[in-house]
């Protein structure tokens, strides 16, 4: 069985913002943690060189494949901010309308500046989809 390319590490949450290159996008990745903290309550941790994450779940497939991966988080790209809500965005599009300039993946929210979104409605994402994920897999501190 394979596991997952990303994996929670030991790595500094403090250290990887303070090494973003874009200070507009360090100052951004700041601000979400703090965001992240307050509308999770976990302690963020790295997945992977470049995500942090907050809280984490166990999963287990009919195919078989089991593992860990976060429960939501983000990741300051040079394009823009990635962010992560493992349930999907499909269900959102109420909330979404009222975001600002986005786009969505699966289970990401691209996002530019964070000035030119509505940090309110985000928080409210970003308790969605914890409620969500935590109907499908209990969700952990990190």
């Amino acid at each position: 069985m394979s596991s997952n390319v990303t994996a929670m590490t030991d790595a500094s949450v403090e250290a990887f913002i303070d090494s973003v290159t874009h200070a507009g996008r360090r100052e951004d990745a700041r601000v979400l943690d703090q965001l992240f903290r307050d509308e999770t309550g976990f302690q963020p941790r790295m997945w992977g060189p470049s995500i942090i994450g907050y809280g984490q779940y166990h999963y287990v497939y009919a195919s078989g494949r089991e593992g860990d991966f976060l429960a939501t988080g983000f990741s300051p790209r040079k394009a823009n901010m990635s962010i992560y809500i493992m349930p999907g965005y499909q269900d959102y599009s109420e909330l979404l309308k009222d975001l600002g300039p986005h786009k969505t993946g699966a289970s990401c929210l691209y996002v530019g500046r964070l000035s030119k979104i509505d940090l309110d409605v985000l928080r409210r994402i970003v308790r969605a989809g914890l409620t969500d994920l935590g109907k499908r897999w209990p969700v952990q501190p990190t």
